[in-house]
């Protein structure tokens, strides 16, 4: 089993989520993060004064998936959220060791 934690752009969501439905992966996890990567940040003007954009607004998809989906989950995630910009997102990838349902206690691929 893995974990795909993935940053990408907020208005990307609902075309990775629709994608990643229709591909039979349900559950995910979405949590707004502001972060920045190579760029440092920007600067933008606001009525003829310069200011630093340090962080960039994000959204973490994390998405646990069986080993054998794994490559269509990676798919799905870079054409759905890529815009070919700076920006586009990062994505990582984990092993999970351990399930646990928690309201049984069932563990393993029972409780996934």
């Amino acid at each position: 089993m893995k974990k795909i934690s993935a940053m990408i752009r907020p208005e990307r969501l609902n075309t990775v989520k629709a994608d990643l439905v229709r591909a039979g992966i349900v559950g995910m996890t979405v949590s707004d993060v502001r972060g920045y990567g190579r760029q440092r940040g920007q600067t933008a003007s606001y009525r003829g004064a310069s200011y630093a954009i340090e962080f960039r607004s994000k959204l973490r998809l994390e998405v646990f998936v069986r080993d054998d989906q794994l490559e269509t989950v990676k798919q799905i995630i870079v054409q759905a959220a890529q815009t070919g910009e700076i920006g586009d997102g990062k994505i990582f990838i984990s092993p999970v060791t351990q399930v646990i349902r928690v309201r049984t206690g069932e563990m393993g691929d029972e409780a996934f």
